[in-house]
């Protein structure tokens, strides 16, 4: 049986419907749905994603009898409309439209006024009796043409154009006149031979059949491909081509053209919501060369036509059940429907819409839980740069770190420190971050970094913080030294201003408005319904009092990773660490963790309050102790002045320390074998805490956490030290504290061996963010050069620090799973990798059974929501 490649909508052999989204593409889908419901739309047909794929994979070439069937297709429709293409008396014009399964706005190409040429453009005129509207859709038709399938910048037509507007002192298109239109369209011509050396196509079947491969083209544009990286989109699917008949909003001023939602996008409120032009075509709205006129006006211009726009988007949101983006022409006071799709909205109007409808009895509470991109939830939290402010782009990175932010450049933590104190706001510019710096970001505004991707030490950081960080900033160079950066060939001095979306991954000069998002009850509705839905525990990443009361606030039920390192980093503390790490005497050593320790105590006894009745997850100290010293010569001579010993000995001391390969090196529970006391205090820290609260009545509930186990021996040592340890203090105390001993699991041999493991183990924590560095063999912050070429080249689908990779680490976690339970069938299992906050990822960690997931505070929303759509997704 031969493959059929085209189908017809808009007459009554309408071949599709909405459900066939991923064969005849969105738009190809929605116009069959249309027509089939009644709504008049020009009739046309569809070219599959079938036919796109088949044409890459012959190498740029049609399909066989693809071309067969379209001129059979074109037939059909010459004799529906008996009009006929390329015919000088009465012709047929098309447009032609790309149209992937999911929408990917302005990505893709689109050619109207399609079959002009001398000949048909004059016959055209005749037919309408309107020469002018004849010759502007000829001229719009020669730049379209000439930039989507000759590739000639659409710049050189308009810098044409506004020649000819400064010659004539107009404004708009529609004052041309006839004379002088055909003048543009001999310069067009003029232009196109320059660029081509070869003369415009005359012949309308050759215009028909460039363009349809030149929109199957589109689909692998820069752009395209960047929007599919970003967006998760397959390369694979390729793009529908919708041939369809035109009507023309361009015909006088009883025509026009527009679009409209059925409800406020930016806001979700129930209002109709649109623009129009009249004497316009489709892309005039969209480009802004006109002003157009709110869709209310509409009702004014043409009351008829308005009326039965009214009852046509009412008639196609009950029937979708969703908030539609509908694109619409009049031709001499005749509404048509271009297209209609889920209308693209802020997370704030997706909740708010969801919400309505479940009232409006239109969708079920689990559907309106679907509407919601859970990876779209944090917006809510962050400000957001004011969708009318003016921006002038300097650099684009990774979105690291959601939200805007407006500050002064700084280039070190201490310069941070010094104006934030004076009540000023910063923008902290680093090639990369460091847990040194620290300080310099928790007083800063946002973070701007050249190196690292979206799990490295500044994107981690400054999600715990709610702070937006754009990283991995390829053109950024800085000079710390003559505090000076370049953004490409831009260059910025410290204090300059620049403003950062960490959403988009934009960098933009100067302080741009921002305006701030409040949380609704509506979002406290949503939160509910998915409490009732989901099964996976939410906790949070927090290693502080503030971030565990805000993680409780946004409902997380305990903390799955408190990181004890981000407590050293006060002044004071440092100065006890660094004592410490660098004291060759134990008695040295040993007075800095006792003077340690009542701090320690004192940071547990905060959290654990906040967390009363719920768990909190201590890890040890994981990072190398090198990372807590100082590295610049004026630092060390300070610390050296301070500790009372030579600059040049505390030089070679921190020299000594220094690793190759820290993240493979000296840290984790490697420290607390050779370095005892430092995880001892730490667990006396924990213990003392809790007793005292339980004492008083407070509910405490700690997990203390071994980081890097590779092998069973070394779990078995760092815990015989913890319930040593823990068991003195309640002894002491006279509190029978409940607690538990667990382990992360971030190497591959402690995933192949957990059955070992296990056996002395309550919980496995699943450190997903060194679990992939060390499965791939990859380090998060030295990726960022080439990463993007595997996932632009296909060689990976996602970003492996980003969403979980199933195939390969997917496996090492259920592999260590069913080891564990093998042996111990009430061990608990969790996830404190920044893939906990990540919704593709808590997909798969619900269907493959965890307890929980711990993210960043403001992250826990989030997983929430995903946790929640990941129920009903696995139960459809």
């Amino acid at each position: 049986m031969t493959q059929k490649y085209v189908y017809a909508f808009g007459n009554e052999n309408t071949e599709g419907n909405a459900e066939m989204q991923d064969l005849l593409g969105g738009k190809g889908a929605n116009l069959a749905e249309m027509a089939t419901l009644g709504i008049q739309v020009p009739p046309g047909f569809i070219i599959s994603t079938e036919a796109c794929a088949h044409y890459f994979k012959r190498k740029n070439s049609f399909p066989p009898k693809l071309w067969d069937e379209v001129l059979a297709r074109l037939k059909n429709l010459e004799q529906v409309l008996g009009r006929k293409f390329g015919d000088t008396e009465n012709p047929l014009l098309v447009a032609v439209r790309s149209g992937a399964r999911v929408s990917m706005p302005g990505m893709m190409d689109t050619v109207l006024n399609l079959g002009l040429n001398d000949a048909t453009a004059k016959g055209l005129a005749k037919n309408t009796k309107n020469e002018r509207f004849a010759l502007d859709s000829y001229r719009r038709f020669i730049s379209m043409f000439g930039n989507v399938v000759l590739g000639i910048p659409g710049e050189k037509f308009e810098a044409v154009l506004a020649k000819k507007k400064l010659k004539r002192n107009i404004e708009f298109d529609t004052e041309f006149t006839s004379r002088e239109l055909k003048a543009l369209i001999r310069q067009f011509k003029t232009l196109v031979v320059r660029a081509t050396r070869e003369e415009f196509p005359e012949d309308s079947m050759q215009q028909l059949r460039m363009t349809i491969e030149a929109v199957f083209n589109s689909w692998n544009t820069e752009r395209a491909r960047t929007y599919r990286r970003l967006n998760g989109i397959p390369h694979e699917w390729g793009t529908a081509v919708t041939v369809q008949s035109m009507v023309f909003g361009n015909m006088g001023d009883t025509s026009a053209t527009g679009v409209a939602f059925t409800r406020n996008p930016a806001t979700g409120e129930k209002k109709f919501y649109g623009e129009y032009m009249i004497n316009a075509q489709g892309e005039d709205v969209v480009a802004g060369i006109r002003t157009p006129n709110p869709i209310e006006k509409l009702q004014q211009d043409m009351p008829e036509v308005y009326q039965t726009l009214v009852r046509v988007y009412q008639k196609l949101e009950n029937h979708y059940k969703d908030m539609q983006d509908l694109e619409f022409t009049i031709e001499n006071k005749t509404l048509y429907l271009l297209q209609t799709r889920a209308g693209k909205r802020t997370t704030a109007s997706a909740i708010k819409v969801a919400i309505d409808m479940v009232n409006e009895g239109l969708i079920s509470k689990r559907e309106a839980l679907m509407r919601v991109p859970a990876n779209q939830l944090d917006q809510i939290f962050h400000p957001m740069i004011d969708p009318k402010a003016k921006l002038k782009l300097l650099a684009t990175g990774l979105g690291a770190s959601p939200g805007a932010a407006e500050g002064k450049i700084v280039f070190t933590p201490e310069r941070a420190q010094e104006l934030a104190d004076k009540k000023e706001k910063v923008i902290l510019v680093r090639m990369e971050t460091s847990p040194e710096d620290i300080h310099g970001i928790s007083v800063s505004q946002g973070i701007l970094t050249a190196r690292g991707g979206m799990t490295s030490h500044a994107a981690v950081v400054a999600r715990a913080m709610g702070k937006p960080c754009v990283s991995g900033v390829s053109t950024l160079q800085v000079n710390v030294k003559r505090k000076k950066c370049t953004l490409g060939n831009i260059q910025l001095k410290q204090l300059d201003s620049i403003t950062l979306d960490g959403t988009t991954g934009q960098v933009i000069k100067g302080a741009v408005p921002l305006i701030q998002p409040r949380l609704t009850n509506n979002f406290l509705r949503m939160m509910d319904w998915a409490e009732e839905v989901r099964s996976l525990q939410i906790r949070a990443n927090a290693d502080n009092p503030h971030d565990a009361l805000m993680a409780r606030d946004f409902g997380a039920q305990g903390i799955g990773l408190c990181r004890t390192e981000h407590m050293f980093f006060d002044e004071e503390r440092i100065f006890l660490a660094r004592k410490m790490i660098i004291a060759n005497d134990e008695k040295i050593r040993d007075e800095a963790l006792k003077k340690l320790l009542p701090i320690q105590r004192e940071d547990f006894t905060e959290i654990f309050k906040v967390m009363d009745g719920f768990p909190v997850t201590v890890r040890l100290l994981d990072p190398p102790l090198h990372e807590f010293l100082p590295n610049s010569s004026a630092e060390i001579k300070n610390l050296a002045n301070r500790m009372e010993v030579s600059p040049r000995a505390l030089g070679g001391k921190i020299e000594s320390m220094k690793e190759v390969n820290p993240m493979l090196g000296h840290r984790g529970c490697r420290l607390g074998i050779t370095f005892p006391g430092i995880y001892r205090m730490q667990v006396r820290a924990v213990a003392e805490a809790a007793c005292k609260l339980i004492k008083k009545g407070v509910k405490v509930f700690p997990e203390i956490m071994v980081p890097l186990v590779a092998h069973v021996n070394e779990f078995k040592v760092v815990r015989e030290l913890i319930v040593e340890t823990a068991e003195e203090v309640m002894q002491k105390t006279g509190v029978d504290m409940n607690y538990k001993i667990g382990t992360m699991i971030e190497l591959p041999r402690a995933a192949l061996t957990a059955d070992e493991i296990a056996v002395d183990a309550d919980f496995f924590s699943f450190g997903t963010n060194d679990l992939t560095q060390t499965a791939f063999g990859l380090s998060r912050d030295d990726c960022g050069g080439f990463l993007n070429q595997y996932l632009e080249k296909g060689l990976l689908t996602h970003d492996p620090f980003v969403t979980v990779d199933e195939d390969g680490l997917g496996q090492l976690i259920c592999i260590a799973i069913d080891k564990a339970k093998k042996v111990k069938p009430d061990i608990h299992f969790g996830v404190c990798g920044e893939h906990g906050g990540d919704p593709a990822s808590i997909n798969f960690f619900n269907k493959i059974g965890l307890g929980y997931v711990s993210c960043s505070p403001y992250r826990v929303p989030t997983a929430i929501l995903a946790a929640a759509q990941a129920v009903i997704q696995e139960d459809r």
